[in-house]
């Protein structure tokens, strides 16, 4: 594994860790709140996004117009179904999901979920590095690099290693900051 190899993965870990930190709610309505929610839409599970339209008309309101009328229901059993959490109310149209604010214990408990992400994330990371560690010992061992180049390498390899796990901590303290906010 190249150096350039490992950092773009590191990147990917870090995109994935973003994705993970969408899907925690804040207090205030966010569509990729329903990003993991699947309908089960004649037979097939089929992600949400791709069978309504999903959009915040205010800060507390989630909205999904679906373009086939006669999914609202299989919609609605799926968001019920899903641990988003939300109660979701029908008026013939839309579904409409209010997002009540949060409790200080509820809080506590997302503020935990967002950490568990985020050691996810750094565990991805580090489990990058020790497979791009093996390589480039591979390499010093069948003498296609010299002790001074794999030394140089491994060095490099760290500094990726640390300012990806920093990326990780920014974005954490980011999430944590959005979740006590009120």
């Amino acid at each position: 594994m190249k150096l350039s190899e490992a950092e773009s993965t590191m990147q990917k870990t870090i995109e994935a860790t973003k994705r993970s930190f969408n899907t925690i709610r804040t207090g205030r309505a966010n569509t990729s709140l329903l990003d993991k929610v699947m309908v089960d839409y004649y037979g097939a599970p089929t992600p949400l996004k791709s069978l309504a339209n999903i959009s915040t008309p205010d800060a507390t309101t989630i909205m999904i117009q679906p373009y086939d009328k006669g999914s609202m229901g299989l919609i609605e059993k799926a968001i019920s179904m899903s641990d988003v959490g939300l109660t979701p109310s029908n008026d013939g149209s839309v579904i409409r999901l209010n997002i009540p604010p949060l409790t200080s214990d509820r809080r506590k408990e997302l503020v935990k979920l967002a950490a568990k992400y985020a050691e996810e994330g750094k565990v991805a990371i580090r489990n990058i590095r020790r497979d791009a560690l093996e390589s480039i010992r591979k390499q010093e061992k069948s003498s296609e690099i010299s002790e001074d180049e794999s030394r140089d390498q491994q060095d490099e390899l760290q500094k990726l290693t640390n300012k990806y796990t920093n990326k990780i901590e920014e974005l954490l303290a980011e999430k944590e900051k959005d979740i006590t906010t009120v």
